[in-house]
């Protein structure tokens, strides 16, 4: 382990717009994962953002939300996609446009009128939680056909169109097809990587399994055009998101492993309904494994958590079944999103957490004691998560490039900067642009794969602290391994730190960084941490007959939690079945390594 504190030279490598593609890459921040009006079940909530009041939001504008007040991004993005679920969007269509068909049906003159939050809840339940929550999907009684759909999911187009701004902002074009067979929770969101895009979208109600999906972005690409889909929540999958058969029972193939790894690049790591990496029940070794958890979840739909239900858990089964079949199905890089259902892009603060779903988790007592209807309990709900990638510029070919190609990051909601190369021999720089070309150069980045290595590979990684945010604690490397045998194992590794600290020889673990945070004012100091870390470790018990992954996760020192800042602010007691602090976090996609065959 040779650690080195990077300095302001950093910001040369990660700066936002450049007037010419940086070899190098430049980081970048977005949401991929926002739902806006267009979308039944947030309109159900209140919600009356369109797709392009979305996306100007995003940009930085002032937009107006349904009860007059004015919301505006503290911080503008530097990419986003709406995705809307494409299931019902011809019905949201027809409510919302007085010249649609079906505009005056019954039911929809009643749906925009809805005021009570249990005339919501039920009307949730019956239209969206019945039907697209059983095996077999339907449009409700009060959807007026195709055309109404291709016209709702054009202006879906129109509005990414009018917001794109090559090397200033890049609006991808995008939609969440959301499968959830007897409430399993399947859901993908869909990008394109340029406006070539079809006239209308499937949902769930046109294609019920995953592979269908997969052979209907077969069929847009010998059309000519480039897509890829994003799994997420897969802590509410019910043991599906990462199955051991495919979706008619079958037992998993090559035909299938090659097929998802091909078109499902990535993941989602985290969102407001919690935590998709790791959970204390499983990985109780790893003590950052608590980290918004949200255990109530398992009170609907029948989701009980498994281990293969969260992302590690995906990663392992992964390089275990390239141990048996030779191709890896869960080969995913890590993306953030919130899946905020109220139109505002990444609204991921702690300080300024208003909920996410309109009037269910809006106000300060329904997120401490109420719930959102067939999800989660209000004081489980997270802000969030937000998505980073390594791109030459912020045009939509660079940002879905870096995607497709795995080179990505998430994290909880600041804007933390991580970045890994793996390879023999790479040196340990001591400023991060050096890093980079020897990275590039000598090694693999972020989301790519090791080639056959001669000898035990070195890791170089740095993190950068949010601007406006907390301090670090230290980055860890998680690897993950499938042994000769055929058993799987993991390990942490402790990379470089804040401060003096040093590994206790008897645990082996680092001493915490301290904790700042005055629980009486919700106030923090950055006293203890570090702006930048960086650092290397080789892995001195690599086999090179091993299938292996390797991914960085930045910690923060202690923060205070969302709902901290609301009990302060309101005046009332902290809540005791949640943390009132956090460590948040970075997650940078892995880096894989198999033995040649």
């Amino acid at each position: 382990m040779k650690p080195f504190f990077l300095t302001t030279a950093l910001c040369t490598v990660a700066t936002l717009a450049t007037a010419d593609p940086n070899p190098l890459r430049n980081a970048y921040f977005g949401e991929t994962h926002m739902h806006t009006a267009f979308s039944l079940d947030a309109y159900i909530g209140g919600t009356r953002l369109m797709p392009a009041d979305s996306l100007a939001f995003a940009k930085g504008e002032a937009v107006t939300l349904p009860d007059g007040t004015i919301a505006q991004h503290k911080r503008p993005l530097d990419f986003a996609a709406v995705t809307d679920h494409a299931e019902y969007i011809g019905e949201m269509y027809s409510t919302m446009f007085e010249d649609a068909p079906g505009h005056d049906n019954e039911d929809l003159v009643a749906l925009r009128g809805l005021t009570d939050i249990e005339e919501r809840q039920n009307w949730f339940i019956k239209y969206v939680v019945s039907s697209n929550r059983s095996a077999t999907p339907q449009h409700p009684p009060f959807f007026a056909g195709p055309a109404t759909a291709k016209s709702a999911w054009q202006l879906i187009v129109e509005a990414a169109e009018q917001a794109n701004d090559p090397g200033n902002f890049t609006a991808l074009i995008g939609f969440e097809w959301s499968a959830a067979p007897n409430g399993a929770n399947l859901h993908r969101n869909v990008l394109f990587r340029d406006d070539n895009v079809p006239a209308s979208v499937p949902s769930y109600i046109d294609i019920n399994e995953e592979e269908n999906l997969w052979a209907w972005m077969k069929a847009q690409e010998s059309e000519g055009r480039k897509l890829l889909a994003i799994p997420h929540n897969s802590n509410a999958s019910k043991g599906r998101m990462f199955p051991d058969t495919d979706s008619f029972g079958n037992a998993m193939d090559l035909d299938y492993a090659r097929t998802r790894q091909y078109y499902e690049p990535l993941i989602e790591m985290m969102q407001v309904k919690g935590n998709s990496e790791v959970h204390r029940k499983f990985w109780a070794a790893d003590e950052f494994a608590g980290f918004e958890n949200a255990d109530s979840i398992q009170k609907n739909s029948g989701r009980i958590f498994r281990q293969r239900d969260f992302v590690r858990g995906g990663l392992i089964e992964g390089i275990s079944y390239e141990f048996a079949l030779g191709v890896n199905p869960f080969k995913y890089g890590f993306m953030g999103g919130t899946d905020n259902h109220n139109g505002l892009m990444s609204a991921v603060a702690e300080d300024s957490f208003d909920g996410a779903h309109g009037p269910e988790d809006g106000s300060v007592e329904r997120r401490r004691t109420g719930s959102v209807a067939g999800w989660i309990d209000g004081q489980d709900l997270s802000i969030g998560s937000i998505g980073g990638v390594w791109a030459t510029e912020n045009t939509r070919a660079a940002i879905w490039d870096a995607m497709k190609r795995r080179e990505t990051f998430a994290t909880s909601g600041p804007r933390i900067k991580v970045r890994m190369f793996g390879g023999v021999g790479l040196s340990d720089p001591s400023d991060p642009i050096a890093m980079a070309e020897e990275g590039y150069l000598l090694g693999t980045p972020m989301g790519g794969n090791l080639p056959s290595l001669p000898s035990a590979p070195t890791f170089t990684v740095y993190a950068e602290k949010d601007p406006q945010g907390a301090n670090l604690d230290r980055i860890q490397i998680i690897k993950g391994w499938v042994d000769i045998y055929g058993d799987v194992n993991e390990k942490i590794i402790d990379v470089v730190w804040s401060g003096a600290r040093k590994i206790d020889p008897l645990t082996g673990k680092l001493s915490p960084v301290g904790n700042t945070v005055d629980l009486a004012t919700a106030m923090f100091t950055n006293d203890i941490g570090g702006a930048t870390l960086g650092g290397s470790w080789t892995d001195e018990d690599f086999d090179p007959q091993e299938n292996a992954f390797y991914y960085p996760r930045v910690i923060e020192i202690p923060t205070p939690r969302w709902s901290t800042y609301d009990a302060v602010r309101a005046g009332l007691p902290l809540l005791e079945d949640v943390p009132a602090t956090i460590q948040e976090r970075a997650w940078g996609s892995p880096i894989w390594y198999a033995p040649e065959s």
